[in-house]
């Protein structure tokens, strides 16, 4: 995109119409980053996971700028930078020559070239190859910069509906079901919502044994994430397997799983719990270990502790 654009664009800026004026505004954001020249460094970028309009200005002017763009599949990425004109020339970088070609790419950086990492979508590094790189680049004092934007896991978070307030990536599971139901165990005391990564054809399977494993528990598959047949169905794991077809869905497929289900405790309970630990620690402490313990406000057992005070004096 030429430099002189800011200029002409910027007699259209005032106009009445607010859609000409949110273009030409882009318009002149891109122009200028463009004018000016790229750090050194490794940037990662982050691409559209399906819409191509949510790729983000700045990651349009550093692909433009870099030197090389590594991609995870440059077939796939060509899509991508001839729809916005971007001719930087690409290499692939994979699960399969990630070493090799990880020497390639410090060498250039300690030659003070620009290059940029992309995957097939959203956020470079999460569940693809890269973090060797980085953790090279950084101890050779070498710049990393994210560019950060679209990204499949937590777009499917937050249209969830499920707790955001502490998350857990897994991934992708194992494909074979005894590896699966091991480290599904494994993360079925993290606090907090889960979210993986699954294949299609192997969704129906893994809801199956994320209820009979991760307990009653609220989830929902987001499908197709910004593309036209988009789609988030939420219910409990127990239903969503059986509604989920055998034979497999069609299209990339996030899962978030919410947080395990404590079960309700009464202030009865408690109370004749909290008098138990009262007999060795403190009312504060105390109310923070059975907060702890039974997933209940602190303020709660603290203020059960008050009152139980206030009815023996």
């Amino acid at each position: 995109m030429p430099d002189d654009t800011t200029s002409a664009s910027s007699e259209i800026l005032h106009s009445t119409s607010p859609s000409l004026g949110s273009a030409a505004r882009a318009q002149a954001t891109v122009a200028g980053l463009l004018s000016e020249p790229l750090a050194p460094g490794l940037y990662l970028v982050a691409t559209p996971i399906g819409n191509l309009a949510d790729i983000t200005l700045r990651a349009l002017s550093v692909l433009a700028r870099a030197d090389v763009i590594y991609c995870e599949d440059t077939r796939h990425s060509a899509k991508l930078l001839q729809h916005y004109a971007i001719g930087t020339r690409t290499r692939p970088f994979h699960d399969h020559n990630e070493e090799r070609e990880s020497e390639r790419i410090i060498e250039l950086l300690k030659s003070d070239r620009c290059v940029a990492i992309i995957s097939d979508a959203g956020t470079p590094l999460l569940s693809d190859p890269g973090f060797k790189l980085v953790r090279a680049a950084a101890a050779e004092g070498v710049p990393v910069i994210a560019i950060p934007g679209p990204s499949a896991l937590l777009s499917a978070l937050t249209t969830s509906g499920l707790p955001t307030d502490a998350f857990f990536f897994a991934g992708f599971l194992p494909a074979k079901q005894a590896a699966r139901r091991t480290r599904l165990t494994e993360l079925s005391h993290i606090p907090g919502s889960l979210i993986f990564y699954e294949a299609p054809h192997r969704t129906a399977e893994t809801l199956s044994d994320m209820a009979g494993l991760l307990g009653v528990r609220q989830a929902v598959i987001a499908r197709e994430l910004t593309k036209l047949h988009e789609e988030i169905v939420r219910g409990s794991l127990a239903d969503l397997a059986t509604a989920t077809p055998v034979d497999g869905l069609k299209g990339e497929v996030v899962i978030v799983v919410g947080p395990e289900q404590v079960q309700a405790i009464s202030d009865e309970v408690l109370s004749e719990r909290l008098a138990g630990v009262l007999e060795v620690m403190s009312l504060k402490d105390a109310a923070k270990a059975l907060a702890d313990e039974f997933g209940v406000p602190k303020s709660r057992v603290y203020g059960l502790g008050i009152k139980a005070k206030g009815a023996r004096e």
